[in-house]
């Protein structure tokens, strides 16, 4: 596959990222936990980073959001920016 689309919650703290998956692993809302917590600019748009091919994101999260099958939640995937929870969307 050449390009996927999904969206994500990036947080500075790896205790805050657990808390997040763990609420959202028992079924709170992807979009408003990013709106509330994402320190990234798309946390106003619910997380949506739109459709993205390889080389656009650092190896980290692209490796893990290629990975992803559509819907499916990542684990914590730190990068230089902190700590992602990843959601593929498309």
């Amino acid at each position: 596959m050449s390009k996927v689309k999904a969206s994500h919650i990036l947080v500075k703290k790896r205790s805050l990222a657990s808390q997040i998956l763990g609420e959202l692993q028992s079924g709170a809302d992807f979009r408003e936990l990013a709106k509330k917590h994402s320190i990234c600019s798309s946390g106003k748009k619910g997380g949506d980073l739109g459709f993205f091919t390889r080389g656009k994101m650092v190896k980290e999260f692209e490796k893990t959001a290629f990975s992803l099958a559509k819907g499916e939640l990542s684990g914590l995937v730190k990068t230089e920016f902190g700590y992602h929870i990843i959601k593929r969307t498309g």
